[in-house]
């Protein structure tokens, strides 16, 4: 892998043993279906294949922020979700995955980014089908990680360790750098299984980075990557840590996370973070030994560049998009407007509570709590359609 100046780019495991920041990218599925490239629901990346403009601009996007990982666009793109309830596809797993490659490479050859290849839970693990039929889906995707030569992989947004520690001994059987993020929060993973213990599980697995990913705001996971981090030394181990949490305030969730929450997933917008939030989680994802920074579903780039942007001191440089950007609204100072001009400063920003203009709307929700997982019979998936049928007895359960 070349660097833009020629020379060799330091790998991942070289970066982190160096104590160097990493920056992640974002949410891609959630970015991309606010643009109208991806179906929610399904949550699909068909769009790597079908729109790759819209790709490759999101990653450039993400890349002019700071981000120095180029994720492939391959969450959920294993056969078995692909196919999962009707969705109709117009390519194969493989053409998605394999187009995936090529748009994270092609954007991350513009800076001094890597290429990280990422598989996620399957239906068929919710649905009980063996380790054998999951593992191999797992290997499906990896053979066109390998074919593609991505610089690292990802096993992220795994509700139960079991699954994910499948997934890490499949990826880790290239010799590449693996990573492992749970979708979990401080009380641990579907089954119980604590953080700590999680952690000890995905590293004894062969995950050389271990961390949290989505379903949680950057407090929690802040909070749940510390526990994996004390659980992993108190056994005698060592990893690196990685934090990629949604960018949606969340302290009213369940264990089960935001998809609990009734806003989810077309009413979350009051609930984003702003600019200044994002720079006090980097600062304290740093503080916790976290060095593999980034983010999950509703990170935009102007997220990830406030990431880069506090951590500006540990990295030695700014973003390139930070040219267009003040740190702490310094380039209000050049606005017409005297009062607005008058919040060109930092002590303005930090002490800022955001109004959410919502008069009737309460501060936190209740979430739905259905208390089902894996070997559920809500849970088994299918290949055909939803019915009518089904979703009438989801309308009675529900009761809305």
């Amino acid at each position: 892998i070349m660097a833009p100046s020629g020379q060799k780019k330091k790998g991942i495991l070289e970066r982190l043993d160096a104590g160097e920041v990493v920056i992640g990218d974002g949410g891609f599925v959630f970015a991309l279906e606010k643009r109208g490239y991806v179906k929610a629901g399904p949550w699909t990346p068909e769009a790597a294949a079908e729109h790759p403009e819209a790709v490759r601009q999101l990653h450039r996007e993400f890349l002019r922020a700071g981000a120095n990982v180029m994720q492939t666009f391959t969450f959920y793109a294993s056969d078995d979700k692909l196919e999962n309830r009707g969705n109709v596809q117009r390519f194969t797993g493989q053409q998605i995955n394999e187009a995936a490659c090529d748009l994270a490479r092609e954007v991350a050859e513009e800076g001094d980014a890597l290429v990280a290849g990422g598989v996620s839970q399957t239906p068929s693990f919710l649905s009980c089908k063996s380790e054998n039929d999951v593992k191999q889906i797992f290997k499906k995707q990896l053979d066109v990680f390998v074919q593609k030569n991505v610089d690292f992989l990802i096993a992220e947004y795994f509700e139960h360790v079991e699954e994910a520690e499948w997934a890490v001994q499949v990826l880790k059987s290239t010799g590449k750098p693996v990573a492992a993020t749970l979708c979990i929060g401080p009380e641990g993973d579907l089954n119980g299984i604590s953080p700590g213990e999680c952690a000890v599980r995905l590293v004894k697995a062969g995950a050389q980075i271990v961390g949290v990913n989505c379903h949680f705001d950057p407090e929690m996971c802040v909070k749940t990557v510390r526990m994996m981090k004390e659980g992993v030394e108190k056994a005698g181990l060592k990893a690196h840590y990685m934090s990629q949490p949604l960018a949606y305030h969340t302290p009213d969730c369940n264990r089960q996370g935001f998809i609990d929450l009734p806003e989810f997933p077309f009413s979350l917008e009051p609930r984003i973070l702003s600019r200044w939030d994002m720079q006090k989680y980097a600062r304290e994802a740093y503080d916790a030994g976290i060095r593999y920074i980034g983010g999950c579903c509703g990170f935009e780039p102007y997220h990830v560049r406030a990431l880069a942007e506090e951590l500006t001191a540990e990295r030695g440089f700014l973003p390139a998009g930070s040219d267009k950007h003040g740190l702490w609204g310094a380039e209000l100072k050049m606005h017409t407007k005297p009062w607005v001009r008058a919040r060109a400063r930092r002590d303005y920003w930090e002490k800022l509570k955001p109004a959410s203009g919502r008069p009737y709307c309460p501060a936190f929700s209740m979430p739905d709590s259905w208390g089902v997982t894996k070997g559920h019979a809500d849970l088994m998936q299918q290949k055909e359609a939803t019915t009518q049928d089904q979703l009438k007895e989801l309308f009675t359960k529900f009761k809305l």
